[in-house]
């Protein structure tokens, strides 16, 4: 048996060698990554202030690898490898996952690509990038990320992204739930487009989530400060000490669906970037349904070719909560591939909501949050 496999393998070999196409492939791989570190201040985490190190906030920490093969007749195979980690610890990000930035392999032609993998939504590709705010403080996102704007991933995907055809490009994406005897149990969908003309573009996307899971579950107290969530509670109180307890820091809220629609644009005058967005996202669990409304605008001010000033300021409703969030961030560049900056935000949410910005610290013990910051980025 051993002999019939080897002799089976010496014919394959042989085939493959005498077809000249695939012995004229040409291929290339990449290495590239992102370093970013610092440290910030934190007015009121849990009670008290707080200055720590943190790292992967304005640029997200990240090692990866992409390749492309010329597999001829204008066809290619390309794959990403791309994984997440922690500066200050060495730790892997992403729920310890080896890629959980993004890990995908496909084939692209003249008109897009479509590959399978771990992958970017269409939130992510077509209307993220109006995030101005973040582009300012990597703390501002949109609150509890309710609307996928931090760049989000969807795992046991098939995908396809089109080129650019006269400045338009657009896209779609379906994730797999993977659970027997239910398809829609864990499933995601993605859809998105994009415009660019001269100084204006516009981007539009809607991805759903059916039971979102994992990094992506439900834990409404940590994420945007309320203590109740479509009609539940989400802490206890210690009537003696006052001690609030998360109820869904180990085991998270089970929503049925996320839907988020995203809809963003700019416009350059000069040396000015005017950007805008706004999404609606649909929470619907045990039920009952809620919906999340934010409106953003800002500026990116570049001053010299080496300095740049990035300002928001964002607007969330949220079951009769609002919240009103101001970013500023100064950007210097040392180098093309290494820069420095400070940022700052500061963050006012309603009566009886301990603030949080951007899901990424303990939430304050009132309504206010503000946060500064000094890092630095470098790429390779």
């Amino acid at each position: 048996m051993k002999r019939k496999n080897a002799a089976a393998l010496s014919g394959v070999a042989f085939a493959l060698a005498s077809v000249p196409a695939v012995s004229q492939a040409q291929s290339s791989v990449t290495l590239y990554g992102i370093l970013d570190a610092g440290i910030t201040y934190v007015s009121n985490t849990g009670g008290s202030h707080v200055v720590k190190f943190d790292d992967g906030i304005a640029y997200g920490n990240r090692i990866g690898f992409k390749g492309n093969e010329d597999l001829g007749g204008g066809l290619s195979a390309v794959f990403v490898l791309e994984s997440g980690f922690h500066l200050g610890t060495g730790k892997l990000a992403f729920d310890g996952a080896e890629f959980g930035r993004q890990a995908y392999v496909g084939l692209k032609n003249q008109w897009g690509t479509l590959s399978f993998g771990n992958q970017l939504d269409l939130t992510n590709e077509m209307v993220s990038i109006y995030n101005i705010s973040a582009w300012g403080s990597g703390y501002a996102i949109h609150q509890g990320d309710f609307d996928r704007f931090n760049g989000d991933r969807l795992p046991n995907s098939v995908k396809f992204l089109s080129n650019d055809i006269a400045g338009f490009t657009f896209g779609g994406l379906y994730s797999f739930g993977g659970v027997a005897g239910d398809f829609h149990q864990d499933s995601a969908y993605s859809l998105g487009a994009h415009y660019a003309n001269g100084p204006f573009t516009l981007g539009a996307a809607y991805t759903q989530l059916n039971n979102p899971f994992g990094i992506y579950a439900f834990d409404p107290y940590a994420m945007i400060g309320t203590s109740t969530f479509l009609g539940r509670p989400t802490i206890s109180v210690n009537p003696t000490t006052g001690a609030i307890t998360d109820l869904y820091s180990s085991t998270s809220f089970a929503v049925d669906k996320q839907g988020t629609f995203g809809v963003g644009t700019s416009y350059a005058i000069g040396n000015v970037t005017l950007n805008a967005n706004y999404t609606y996202t649909t929470i619907k669990a045990y039920g009952e349904s809620a919906h999340m409304q934010v409106g953003e605008g800002g500026a990116n001010w570049q001053i010299t070719p080496a300095f740049s000033a990035v300002g928001g300021y964002q607007y969330t409703s949220f079951e009769g909560h609002h919240w009103n969030q101001g970013t500023l961030g100064l950007h210097y560049l040392l180098s093309k591939r290494t820069d420095v900056y400070i940022s700052g935000d500061y963050l006012k949410a309603s009566s009886g909501v301990d603030a949080v910005i951007g899901y990424s610290f303990t939430p304050s013990t009132t309504s206010t949050q503000s946060d500064v910051r000094i890092g630095m980025r470098h790429s390779f």
